[in-house]
């Protein structure tokens, strides 16, 4: 264990993790000239085009006699989970801020979660090579977050290579002692006990090594060898084809395989305490060990889980439906599939009248939908209306029971409950200093409160409280336009409040449209309803009879648009003045068109189940 090291990269999207982390393999020889290529780590097509890491990924690399296990982590907000799973499975943490554009809010939400796990920071200044570089700007402002010196701070280029030979030295000095210039939490400073026991070669008292505990921080589905498990062993070892046991969700598999990442598969006899490798299971689904789980022998089963486990629920949900009603049986099969590799992503079939079969689903966060979506437009050829996505209400009844809502279609009788609640998130938004009265004229439209104002250098971080639904349409592009896209913004759930909340419903010539319904506050359902019956009108196409577009809180109809009827002229045929005859045509027009109305049925287009979305 003395030679092993286990590090992450953790930073804000675009700050340079996965190029650090390529030259890292290339400098150590991890990975050949010839094979190597740009964000390597980064699998999917997907992460390439929108230059984000969505699923975190482990290598190993040798470096002066030395063992370093690195985890590249997401740094979208969506996954925060995942990389507070992977910080637990290391003891230091490269912090990467980028020299032009300084610390943001994610880099802050990276260091508490380091900090949390009382890891070793070791602050990285990446870009140097840029003209726009502002090196001894962020210098100050690395300083002022973590208290650390100024000679602690390495200068480095991703790009070109430099200086991240002395990262990986770095690594090595912090690795076993609390002296090598990083900065250490002082929870941190009682080094982890060895995971051998008393005995000469490592054996407890009974003769036997201790149960093995590892640490799952990701698993994903592989259609041809099952669920493959990335894993941090704490204790013992896990060896090839032996009987493994996961603690939270009970479920017994073989290892059929275990080894390293080198970031190709590597295959071992076993994994000792220290590793950071995968174990190729033969389970069918990743439901059967989530990450957080605890991996331990069968035979020798630990006394106690690893802490910090947590079941994942999603907040966000939408309602997937196929352009045609044939793809139904397709995105079904499509979804199971993707569901295989994301435990987080859950789903339960819907039928609307209008769209027909479909499935909602739910998600941790509008990136995490817009992934989804994408993968099953692309891989699977499917062409998707995507309903508003809306989150889930706690809904208390009358007789004490409490009942969670996923969209505004799913509540009960008013009269039945006695209140709702609506989940509210905790933000943290980093702006230049001149434009904090945009930010907070903006919170304060969106239903939220500022919390607290603190500066580092020139800029301010605004923390603030805001209830979810508020931030889920349009939130992040109005801040965009707010600020010049200086903001950055980052949040986390923080749990549900009583609101004086009401369902407001959309009626198109008389008909309840419940795939339209939405949750709103009382003080903003009246501005809501405008708004919306005034995008339908823009969406619904015109018909030979007048339409009425409505929006209703119970009977109470609280605003109204009406679409005109297209009009035949009559009259055309009529080359004389006469008045009675004139009439006698308008009335049996008039009388067409008040039972074309009674009978007519009106062709809804997609766009007007989306028109939430954009709401500007």
């Amino acid at each position: 264990m003395e030679k092993i090291r286990n590090f992450c990269i953790i930073a804000h999207i675009d700050h340079g993790k996965s190029t650090i982390a390529d030259r890292m393999m290339e400098i150590t020889g991890t990975v050949s000239k010839r094979e190597m290529k740009s964000q390597l780590l980064d699998s999917m097509d997907l992460e390439r085009e929108k230059g984000i890491t969505i699923k975190l990924a482990p290598v190993t690399m040798e470096w002066k006699g030395y063992t370093l296990n690195l985890i590249d982590t997401p740094g979208h907000v969506d996954f925060s989970y995942e990389v507070s799973r992977s910080l637990q499975a290391v003891e230091t943490a490269v912090l990467v801020v980028d020299a032009t554009q300084g610390i943001q809010a994610q880099t802050l939400a990276n260091v508490y979660l380091a900090l949390e796990q009382d890891l070793t920071i070791i602050p990285v200044i990446n870009k140097v090579d840029l003209p726009a570089a502002d090196v001894e700007g962020v210098a100050a402002q690395i300083i002022n977050l973590l208290g650390c010196k100024r000679e602690d701070i390495i200068e480095v280029s991703g790009k070109t290579g430099l200086n991240i030979d002395k990262i990986l030295d770095r690594l090595i000095e912090v690795g076993g002692n609390v002296s090598g210039g990083a900065f250490r939490s002082a929870a941190a400073r009682e080094l982890a006990p060895s995971a051998r026991g008393d005995g000469p070669d490592g054996r407890g008292p009974d003769g036997y090594f201790p149960s093995a505990r590892a640490l799952i921080f990701d698993s994903y589905f592989d259609d041809y060898r099952g669920v493959v498990l990335y894993v941090r062993i704490f204790e013992g070892e896990i060896d090839k084809n032996s009987e493994i046991l996961m603690m939270a969700a009970g479920t017994k598999g073989m290892a059929l395989e275990v080894g390293i990442l080198t970031p190709k598969m590597t295959p071992k006899d076993s994994l000792k305490a220290g590793d950071i490798g995968y174990i190729v299971t033969n389970l069918k689904t990743t439901r059967e060990a989530k990450v957080g789980d605890t991996v331990t022998l069968v035979k020798n089963p630990a006394k106690e889980a690893l802490p910090g486990y947590k079941n994942v629920l999603p907040f966000v949900y939408a309602g997937f439906f196929p352009v045609s009603n044939d793809q139904y049986k397709d995105l079904k099969e499509a979804i199971e599939k993707l569901a295989l590799s994301d435990s987080a992503l859950q789903f339960q079939p819907e039928n609307s009248p209008i769209l027909g079969f479909g499935l909602r689903i739910g998600f941790l966060g509008l990136l995490h939908m817009d992934i989804i979506k994408e993968r099953l437009e692309r891989e699977f050829g499917l062409d998707l209306i995507v309903t508003n996505p809306s989150t889930n209400y706690e809904v208390l009844l009358n007789t004490g029971e409490v009942i969670e809502i996923k969209s505004a279609s799913d509540l009960p009788d008013i009269t039945e409950v006695a209140e709702i609640r609506e989940p509210w998130v905790k933000g943290e938004i980093i702006v230049p200093r001149e434009m904090i009265g945009n930010v907070l004229n903006l919170i304060n439209e969106k239903r939220g409160h500022q919390t607290n104002l603190s500066y580092i250098e020139e800029r301010a971080v605004i923390d603030f409280e805001a209830p979810m639904a508020n931030l889920l349409t349009d939130f992040y592009d109005q801040l965009k336009s707010a600020t010049s896209g200086y903001a950055s913004f980052n949040y986390e759930l923080n749990g549900y409040k009583a609101e004086d909340l009401v369902r407001v419903d959309f009626l198109v010539a008389g008909e309840k449209m419940d795939a339209l319904s939405v949750m709103a506050h009382k003080t903003e359902a009246d501005a809501i309803g405008r708004e919306v019956t005034k995008k339908l009108k823009e969406v619904i196409p015109r018909q030979n009879f007048e339409v009425a577009l409505q929006a209703a809180i119970g009977a109470r109809i609280i605003a109204r648009e009406t679409i005109g009827a297209y009009r035949k002229d009559v009259l055309v045929k009529i080359h004389t003045g006469d008045r009675d005859r004139k009439a006698k045509l308008l009335e049996k027009q008039k009388r067409g068109k008040a039972r074309m109305k009674r009978f007519g049925k009106i062709d809804i287009p997609p766009e007007a189940f989306t028109v939430m979305l954009k709401r500007d």
